[in-house]
């Protein structure tokens, strides 16, 4: 039996009027009445009321699912728009850095090195004779001399009187000569007339031959004599500057003395540069270098003369040997650096602060088209005065940091600036 909601309503006000008799008056005796309506499929209230429960619920678990979608949806909308501005105060912290774009330059190539300055052709002089005690020293250390200069004198008193007495001989053969001669000729004239053996004339002719052999002999021994005497005078070999004298008056000398005396042959200087394998590779006899004592901001100009044909197994580096015209601030012995110029090439070149070492060798921090950084390996090449040429590893087009590389990490985004002026 099916009820309306009208007839639902009227008995549920049943109910409670019953429920209000119940508790009385004043007075009057409370009656029980056991009032039901019965009903044949149960009762109307019991499914009336479950059926507003299971709605009530069905409403209360549709509005909790709409609550949770709306919490959800509102914390990824929250979630992505702090996510953009987290981002974008991440791109406004991102470091600035100076960004250079090398290009590829013209340079002339360069080679630094330092040496030891030296005589190019130094000439040791010694005794060439007997040696003796030394009369008299005629030069001294900076001194220009000519070829053939006497630089020291030794005593030759005992020679002298040797060369007299040689003389004595001399004049003894020849007189012994003359009358050998006069003998002959006088036994040639009488040969013919019998009084003279052909055998005495063969015999006056071989005294005669004997004697003029010994004036020849006497002679040459005064030759040596005399020989011997010059070379007791210490000469220049070669004109040139006198570098060092090791001779004083009245010192014994002999030739065991060694050296007494050194002279730069015409006065030229070189300097003897120490260059590794690679640089020595790139160089050739008569490039121009440029040479700059210590202790002195002047350059003197020079060229290469001679490279070694042997390389130190233990240091790698061979020697480059520059001509130099004499100046007085390049002394033989002294210490001085070279700029030797090995020809031009066409690179990209980078200051110092734009190349980082570490120990993977060499390397650039290159800026990608996202402004994130990037490592780069690099291979150094020669220092010039407008930086240092990479070689290789950089095409001269790429976005590279120009300092402050060493606080930086690969793929960190920059703020990318260019240089100032």
């Amino acid at each position: 039996m099916t009820y309306d909601s009208n007839t639902v309503d009227r008995m549920r006000a049943q109910l409670q009027a019953s429920a209000s008799c119940r508790s009385g008056g004043e007075g009057e005796a409370v009656m029980n009445y056991e009032t039901g309506i019965e009903v044949e499929n149960g009762n109307p209230l019991l499914e009336g009321g479950e059926e507003d429960r299971r709605s009530r619920r069905n409403l209360i678990l549709m509005a909790l699912g709409v609550l949770i979608a709306i919490v959800i949806i509102a914390y990824f909308v929250n979630r992505s728009g702090n996510a953009a501005e987290g981002a974008d105060a991440k791109k406004e912290q991102a470091p600035t850095v100076t960004v250079v774009v090398p290009g590829r330059t013209t340079v002339e190539g360069t080679i630094s090195a330092t040496g030891t300055l030296a005589a190019r052709r130094e000439l040791p002089v010694g005794v060439a004779g007997e040696g003796g005690q030394v009369v008299s020293v005629l030069v001294e250390p900076g001194q220009w001399v000519g070829a053939g200069q006497v630089l020291a004198v030794i005593d030759r008193s005992v020679q002298v009187q040797q060369a007299a007495s040689q003389s004595a001989q001399i004049q003894v053969a020849r007189a012994n000569a003359d009358l050998a001669e006069a003998n002959y000729q006088r036994a040639l004239k009488l040969v013919d007339k019998g009084f003279v053996s052909k055998a005495d004339v063969d015999r006056l002719r071989a005294t005669r031959d004997a004697q003029l052999a010994q004036v020849r002999v006497a002679s040459a021994q005064a030759g040596v004599l005399g020989a011997q005497m010059r070379r007791l005078n210490i000469v220049a070999p070669a004109a040139g500057l006198v570098l060092e004298r090791r001779i004083e008056p009245g010192q014994v000398v002999s030739g065991g003395s060694g050296v007494l005396f050194r002279l730069a042959k015409g006065g030229e200087m070189e300097l003897k540069a120490q260059l590794g394998e690679t640089d020595l590779a790139v160089i050739s006899p008569g490039v121009s270098a440029e040479v700059v004592p210590v202790g002195t901001q002047k350059a003197f100009t020079g060229q290469v003369w001679q490279i070694a044909p042997v390389i130190d197994p233990a240091s790698r580096q061979g020697t480059a040997r520059i001509a130099l015209s004499y100046a007085p601030e390049l002394r033989p012995g002294g210490f001085a650096s070279v700029t030797i110029k090995s020809g031009t090439m066409v690179a990209p070149v980078l200051p110092e602060s734009a190349i980082l070492s570490d120990t993977q060798g060499s390397y650039v921090y290159v800026v990608g088209a996202d402004n994130k950084v990037q490592r780069r390996p690099v291979k150094q090449g020669r220092v010039t005065p407008q930086g240092i040429i990479v070689a290789e590893g950089l095409s001269g087009t790429e976005r590279v940091v120009l300092r402050a590389g060493g606080f930086l990490q690969p793929g960190e985004t920059i703020k990318p600036v260019s240089p100032r002026g």
